[in-house]
């Protein structure tokens, strides 16, 4: 009886952590604070036209929290303006003044995150 009682708590744990890391693995888990009832961050209006558009590959974003956290810090900067991607796990950047790459890359990477690439569109 008590075998019993165990291997069904067992079940139970292991059923809940599979729904918990599919979640996850879909962007939409819990993890850095975020979950189901995560805000989207709004889109930042530039004051001027578009000059350029870099497209940033980020290694590390897992979920919708990661991908808010990321844009709130470029969009921070003055003269550019982020969308963020979580399944392509890509910031667009476009900028409306001259903006070195390398600051974006350091807003990024000091939240822990990895750029991978830039690429100019």
């Amino acid at each position: 009886m008590t075998n019993a009682i165990v291997i069904i708590i067992l079940m139970i744990v292991i059923i809940m952590a599979t729904k918990g890391a599919a979640k996850h693995f879909m962007g939409q888990g819990s993890c850095c604070g975020g979950g189901s009832s995560t805000v989207r961050e709004p889109d930042k209006k530039l004051s001027g036209p578009v000059v350029k558009t870099r497209v940033f590959k980020i290694d590390g974003m897992h979920c919708e929290n990661c991908s808010n956290r990321v844009k709130r810090a470029i969009n921070r900067i003055d003269g550019v303006s982020a969308k963020l991607n979580l399944r392509k796990k890509e910031a667009v950047v476009e900028y409306d003044r001259e903006v070195d790459d390398a600051t974006i890359t350091r807003a990024i990477e000091t939240l822990d995150y990895k750029v991978i690439s830039v690429i100019k569109k």
